[in-house]
């Protein structure tokens, strides 16, 4: 019989992860984060399956390197991430930065529909494969860089761009969705960027910094060969 349930969340870590992610479920708590949708989604998403071999700690706050010279946040700078989305049941989300697919899975568990978009065929497929894996078939992948965001699924409730950008292109508010929120970093690419969640109303953004961070800027154009 398949595992479900918390069983299913541990069945590839052992003892090991389950004992790490309730130390990572008590750090966030510490830090206030505690919607039971979004604790629920953190259990049923196993941060183990998104991760190279030989990592201890499947919990842990570092960030990661990941396949095509990518990295992947900590863990508790994902469920962060996701937090400050305020994702709702019905919302349509499009994120900029597949990567390993782990934020993601999480969007997808808390949203009706995630379109998702990366530079690298390589990260997609494996992403695909993963979330095929855990039954959520409420995400579209496409290969894309982002900068313009992406009009076909628009518009959309919540956008989320894992990169740096020096000014949001006007494209993506006309692709927010009226009272829909953007998390993203602003700033230079060599100097002080700001993580901000910005609140479309009317024709205009409402801006809130949530504070300092280090992204790589967004990238142009898709990659070639990986």
């Amino acid at each position: 019989m398949a595992p479900t349930g918390s069983q299913a969340s541990f069945s590839t870590g052992g003892p090991r992860d389950r004992e790490d992610f309730a130390s990572f479920i008590l750090r966030l708590r510490s830090d206030q984060i505690s919607q039971p949708r979004l604790l629920e989604a953190l259990e049923l998403v196993p941060r183990r399956l998104f991760l190279r071999g030989g990592i201890a700690d499947a919990y842990g706050d570092r960030s990661l390197p990941i396949d095509c010279g990518e990295s992947m946040p900590g863990a508790k700078s994902a469920a962060r991430l996701v937090h400050l989305l305020g994702v709702e049941p019905t919302s349509r989300i499009l994120e900029i930065g597949t990567g390993t697919g782990y934020v993601t899975a999480l969007l997808a568990r808390l949203g009706t529909r995630v379109t998702t978009l990366e530079r690298y065929k390589t990260l997609i497929s494996a992403a695909e494969e993963r979330l095929r894996g855990l039954g959520l078939t409420n995400v579209v992948f496409v290969q894309e860089d982002g900068r313009e965001g992406y009009r076909d699924g628009a518009p959309y409730d919540r956008i989320i761009v894992h990169a740096a950008m020096e000014t949001l292109p006007r494209t993506f508010l006309e692709q927010l969705a009226q009272h829909g929120q953007i998390i993203c970093a602003l700033g230079p690419a060599t100097g002080a960027q700001s993580l901000v969640r910005l609140l479309k109303v009317g024709s205009r953004l409402e801006r809130e910094d949530l504070g300092p961070v280090r992204y790589q800027p967004l990238s142009f154009g898709v990659a070639t060969v990986l």
